[in-house]
């Protein structure tokens, strides 16, 4: 069992709901007592209220994951409301460029990837849906730093910065600067800094009250993908999105 349970009301049931996963949708008191590392009587504890508060379904002695989770999930999720409005420029840049696409917001200082749209052609990228990567280390990243709070930046530049490739830019004068040219330029490049092979361009998704919500990029393979190329077609995806979301907001308030 692990000694790192946690000891909050809260933190505890989290740790029940996030002991399911995609493949194990349902689990009984013993497997989830060993992904928890709860005491029984805890457990039984946190069952029970969860089961109470309709977060939990009981069916045979066993637990699964509610439809109120998946209701709630729904409403709140911020990326929902985005891919609705992004895919078709997503889909459109995928025609224009034949290329990887991305699309990612900014959790601290990583951005996450909420959609990636490509064949069996494009380049091989380390990203994966709901996955991660360093700010520093991606061109979706560095433009999302390029626009982020302060103490964001602070926090991300403070290093050391971790080296994901060879090219991983980890020195933070360096860095600095290239962000500098970002946020005067609108649009962000990477040369191999995440993984050998891939070169990167991205342009940031900005809301109503231009605070950066979001990037998109193209990737593909360094022997035949020239980024610049393809800046122009970025950023016109990047904007349609942004001019979108801001008349969604419009017509939400009248």
């Amino acid at each position: 069992m692990s000694n790192d349970a946690p000891s909050g009301v809260l933190s505890k049931a989290l740790a029940v709901l996030q002991a399911f996963t995609v493949e194990d949708t349902t689990l009984g008191f013993t497997e989830l007592r060993r992904r928890t590392g709860f005491a029984k009587s805890t457990l039984h504890r946190v069952l029970s209220d969860l089961v109470a508060a309709r977060l939990l379904d009981r069916v045979q002695e066993r637990y699964r994951l509610s439809g109120l989770v998946f209701e709630l999930g729904m409403r709140a999720s911020v990326e929902r409301g985005l891919l609705e409005v992004a895919t078709p420029f997503l889909e459109d840049l995928y025609e224009r460029t034949h290329e990887l696409v991305h699309l990612g917001t900014r959790e601290g200082t990583e951005v996450v990837y909420v959609a990636k749209m490509g064949g069996h052609q494009q380049a091989h990228s380390p990203s994966r849906l709901g996955g991660r990567m360093p700010l520093h280390a991606t061109a979706l990243g560095k433009m999302l730093l390029s626009h982020a709070p302060t103490e964001v930046r602070e926090a991300a530049l403070r290093g050391p910065l971790a080296r994901k490739a060879p090219r991983t830019i980890t020195n933070v004068d360096v860095l600095t600067r290239q962000l500098s040219d970002v946020a005067a330029e609108g649009v962000a490049f990477e040369y191999e800094e995440s993984a050998v092979g891939i070169v990167c361009v991205a342009a940031g998704i900005f809301g109503p009250s231009d605070e950066i919500v979001a990037a998109v990029s193209v990737t593909g393979p360094v022997h035949r993908f020239r980024p610049a190329r393809h800046a122009t077609s970025v950023r016109a995806a990047a904007a349609g999105i942004s001019a979108t979301l801001g008349r969604r907001a419009e017509l939400r308030n009248h």
